[in-house]
């Protein structure tokens, strides 16, 4: 065969197989690994899932663990995005960017049966604490009260001992440890005598909120700073943002995605 018809089938196969690589790079998936708090990752898998909707090359994993496995893993570079949902220590943020992408409420939740309807926050302290061990103490029947709480570890446990307990005093060492809100819930939801602390976007019908200081926990609450308990969402990034990522992150912080944030009963932060 001539050499230069040798030649141009090369340069075609060439110019060809650089077209094909050219039309499939935007089609080259890419992937974020999210990890850390369990209150998080219901409103990261729901962003995750819309987000992918309208960027199908991206693929996005989302784990909890709890927000100390979050910070760690930031820390560690072992996952793209970490979540927390506790404020980070001093010594805990060095080198890493967080971004709010909202803020909850912890709810005190009792069972649907439970006559009590409004706590103080030292009521609440003096409960969690042991000092306070029957119900008929605060209103409510002549009944032993359980306390349940989640791990060490837990954002929303980190959130709960700072607003409430305070630096001085410990959750009582008999309580009943639950390994997520989701399965608090179903703790407080099966016992008639049960207190129990969880995501204001995990509270549904099947358990009662308690008012604080009168206060109901809900949306417009939350936003406007009257229920005092509460903590933020937070997405953590070692170094700062970028690629792919920083893309992710910067639709989870535009209206549309704040506004995803809402439907999820997360108070946005924008």
């Amino acid at each position: 065969m001539d050499t230069k018809i040798i030649i141009g089938i090369v340069v075609a196969v060439i110019i060809i197989v650089g077209a094909a690589l050219a039309l499939s790079g935007g089609s080259q998936e890419s992937k974020i690994d999210i990890v850390g708090s369990t209150s998080v990752q219901p409103v990261a898998e729901k962003l995750a899932e819309e987000y992918t909707k309208s960027h199908p090359n991206v693929k996005i994993n989302v784990q909890g663990g709890g927000s100390s496995v979050g910070i760690t893993s930031t820390q560690q570079g072992t996952a793209d995005i970490g979540t927390s949902s506790k404020d980070l220590k001093d010594d805990e943020k060095k080198g890493i960017t967080e971004y709010l992408i909202g803020k909850d409420g912890i709810v005190i939740s009792v069972n649907i049966e439970n006559k009590v309807s409004d706590l103080s926050p030292d009521q609440v302290k003096d409960i969690f604490s042991g000092k306070i061990t029957n119900w008929k103490e605060v209103g409510g029947s002549d009944a032993e009260i359980n306390v349940i709480t989640r791990e060490d570890g837990s954002g929303t446990r980190s959130a709960f001992e700072e607003i409430i307990m305070g630096k001085e005093t410990k959750i009582k060492s008999d309580a009943i440890i639950q390994s997520s809100t989701e399965a608090v819930k179903q703790a407080v939801k099966q016992d008639p005598n049960a207190i129990g602390f969880i995501s204001l976007a995990n509270l549904d019908e099947t358990v009662k909120a308690l008012k604080i200081d009168g206060v109901e926990p809900s949306e417009p609450t939350v936003s406007d700073g009257t229920y005092k308990v509460q903590r933020p969402f937070l997405f953590l990034v070692k170094g700062d943002a970028q690629g792919t990522v920083k893309e992710f992150i910067d639709w989870v912080l535009s209206p549309e995605g704040q506004e995803i944030v809402k439907s999820e009963k997360i108070v946005p932060a924008k």
